[in-house]
């Protein structure tokens, strides 16, 4: 069934602003018309008499035959194009300006403006990729790390869709056999048939498994990590901001308070794209805007996925840090005994000692970082790819399903062979809905609508 009709759209497919070179694309039945229409080869050669992954070098005109730019018309036909439709793409001069003229002309000649993500869409119910290798594409432009956009490829490449389809396959296997079961006596079946499906049935499991270990990994990948740096006012906290980033973005200063409110700034540690958060001092004030800091700071720690907390290790421990430091959660925070150059006065209390001014400390602080977020993530691993939310969602689904099967078949394999078929197929019903051999139009829309209107 196709979930759009089959018009030609066009949208720019380059990022706003100046640049050295601005494309637009068409894609639909009506491309090559509108192709002569707007773009003149300087050979005279129109643009749809010219063969697949061939370029034109002409000019973009009105109407009226007003030159609008100079350039390249890239000829795509299907169904070997992105879209697995006809598709020619007008190279021009980088520029707002310039491209919205080329674009304006495409519309007036039969286009309509593409829906965001429409392009990626058609090329998925053209059948040139699945929902996977869409999200792949998606994950690749938003990646922030080397690693994320390693994985990424992967995914675009099909490495995780070949994953979910073995599972499905065998789902599918499963469920074939145990319906045909049902139209035999007994004991006109061999022995080993239920045990084999029994078998087939938990190595699916064990990959299933797998498959959802990743999601940590993918998260981190994906989404980053919040890390909230925490401390007494003079503790260290914007120095190790400065220190972490390479430049002096806090300003840092002896006097208590100079951070008032939060700091943010984006950092790659290890393969993961962080949210580093710079925090106003915590301590008692009668400061109303240092008391909404603190507040702020405060917040931030309990939503962070990483908590620093600095701590002056050259004065002893205050009584604010220690009730502090009582209440952290240990699995996802790390203590810095700070100063250490100048004598290390603190006891009671275990931590990386740092002199953060000479950054001694920060090699061993930035592992800690790595290994704390880390836990449930092989990030040492080669890049591959890996489960976003809603395959983990739908995984999740499926697995309860499979495990409602199982049980029924450990119980009594030849009796409860139909609920088993039952639970099994909605269990293939939630796969098909992470490649997308089953979906329907507001899964598409849910997916396809955070892409950028050129892809």
């Amino acid at each position: 069934m196709s979930l759009y009709v089959a018009d030609t759209i066009a949208a720019i497919a380059t990022p706003p602003g100046e640049g050295g070179v601005g494309i637009v694309r068409l894609s639909g039945p009506e491309v090559w018309q509108i192709a002569d229409a707007i773009f003149t080869a300087l050979d005279q050669n129109p643009v749809s008499q010219r063969a697949h992954g061939t370029f034109a070098y002409g000019k973009v005109r009105e109407t009226d035959g007003t030159e609008i730019d100079t350039g390249l018309a890239l000829v795509m036909r299907a169904p070997k194009s992105y879209t697995g439709e006809d598709v020619v793409e007008i190279q021009g001069h980088g520029g707002a300006v310039g491209m919205r003229r080329i674009l304006r002309r495409a519309l007036d000649a039969g286009a309509r403006t593409a829906e965001p993500g429409e392009f990626t869409k058609r090329a998925f119910l053209n059948g040139r990729i699945d929902l996977v290798q869409a999200e792949g594409i998606f994950d690749l432009i938003r990646a922030r790390s080397d690693r994320a956009a390693s994985a990424a490829m992967e995914q675009m490449e099909g490495k995780l869709s070949q994953q979910f389809d073995a599972i499905y396959d065998a789902f599918l296997e499963v469920a074939a056999n145990l319906e045909t079961t049902l139209d035999f006596v007994e004991d006109e079946l061999p022995d080993d048939v239920f045990s084999g499906i029994a078998a087939l049935l938990d190595r699916t499991f064990c990959t299933l498994d797998e498959l959802l270990d990743t999601w940590d990994e993918g998260r981190l990948l994906r989404e980053g990590a919040r890390v909230v740096i925490l401390g007494r006012p003079n503790a260290g906290k914007s120095t190790l901001l400065n220190v972490l980033l390479g430049f002096d973005r806090a300003i840092v200063s002896s006097t208590a308070g100079t951070t008032r409110d939060t700091i943010e700034e984006g950092f790659v540690l290890d393969g993961i794209p962080l949210r580093i958060i710079d925090t106003a001092g915590l301590r008692e004030t009668d400061c109303e805007i240092e008391a909404e800091g603190i507040r702020r700071a405060e917040a931030h720690g309990q939503e962070a996925h990483l908590s620093v907390y600095l701590v002056d290790a050259s004065q002893p421990l205050h009584e604010e840090d220690r009730v502090r430091l009582d209440k952290l959660d240990r699995s996802k925070s790390i203590v810095v005994l700070n100063k250490v150059d100048q004598g290390r006065h603190i006891e009671g209390v275990e931590g990386v000692e740092a002199c953060l001014l000479s950054e001694a400390g920060i090699i061993e602080l930035k592992q800690a970082m790595a290994d704390t977020l880390e836990k449930g993530a092989d990030l040492h691993a080669p890049p591959h790819a890996v489960i976003s939310e809603r395959h983990r969602q739908l995984l999740v689904k499926a697995h309860h399903e499979a495990r409602q099967a199982r049980a029924f078949l450990a119980e009594n394999i030849e009796a409860n062979a139909v609920l088993a078929c039952e639970h099994l197929r909605s269990a293939l019903e939630y796969l098909g809905q992470v490649t997308g051999r089953v979906y329907h139009e507001e899964l598409l829309d849910n997916i396809f609508s955070r892409f950028c209107i050129g892809k």
